[in-house]
């Protein structure tokens, strides 16, 4: 089972680069974020002639994720559980159930940005992952298999950034955000790319100002993080960067200022 992430910064604008994407990769389950739309101008269609199943939570302009799976989908979940009075679409959750195999929980998400910081979007960015993982505690306590993959808008460490101080101070690499972070992890949860790559340096976003992606100044913020039951079953992983570049494929749109990012499991 291949699941992927990916913030495509607006669906619709990028819809032709995104299938392109979808038709080489083939992903079995992908989360979208970033998809800015409401649920009934998501694209449905293309995505369900491809063999997907699609779950949105959308809001116009801003925000939205989805959910798409090749597989049956089950207890389909919008919005993040224990935060209802959130008004931002940022977290939609399904069981993908295969035929011939164990089903898996898959959480999409796409965590709160939080600059300026500190200030009041900060404050919401840390009680956003407050919530996030008081809902990771309870799927433990299911002991199911689950991966809550998505934009976490976090750089966990010095190493997934390509300037440690030029982030000092910015909401996505405050204590704060990474302290919030090794919570997660230190509940049991596997962040499955470093797990493992533990020494290599690579990025899942470049900046669209600045020469970001041509001087190859990224940071890693799109992450997938999995329950002891879903890391048993972890064979692999990957970046794919080719997306960020302007001459990926046939397409000549703008590309996502982010890259796919996948992980495989038996």
């Amino acid at each position: 089972m291949k699941i992927a992430t990916w913030n495509v910064n607006s669906v619709n604008a990028r819809l032709p680069r995104i299938l392109e994407w979808f038709d080489d990769a083939r992903p079995d389950v992908a989360v979208l974020q970033e998809i800015k739309c409401i649920d009934e101008k998501f694209p449905e269609t293309e995505f369900a002639d491809r063999g997907y199943n699609v779950e949105v939570h959308g809001q116009k302009t801003y925000n939205g994720v989805a959910l798409l799976s090749r597989f049956p989908v089950d207890d389909v979940v919008r919005g993040l559980p224990g935060n209802e009075s959130d008004e931002q679409s940022r977290y939609i959750e399904a069981l993908i159930c295969p035929e011939d195999a164990a089903p898996v929980r898959v959480g999409g998400l796409y965590l709160p940005n939080g600059n300026p910081a500190p200030g009041p979007k900060f404050d919401y960015k840390l009680d956003w992952m407050t919530h996030l993982q008081a809902r990771a505690e309870t799927l433990l306590l299911q002991e199911d298999a689950f991966v809550l993959t998505g934009d976490y808008n976090v750089i966990p460490q010095a190493e997934d950034t390509h300037d440690p101080v030029a982030w000092e101070g910015d909401a996505l690499f405050r204590p704060e955000s990474r302290a919030a972070f090794r919570q997660l992890l230190n509940l049991g949860l596997t962040e499955a790319l470093r797990h493992l790559n533990p020494d290599d340096v690579f990025y899942t976003f470049w900046d669209y100002q600045g020469g970001g992606w041509q001087k190859d100044h990224g940071i890693r913020i799109d992450h997938h993080l999995l329950s002891p039951q879903a890391a048993d079953r972890l064979t692999g992983g990957g970046v794919d960067k080719n997306t960020r570049d302007p001459g990926f494929g046939t397409q000549a749109a703008k590309p996502s200022d982010h890259v796919p990012v996948w992980i495989t499991m038996d």
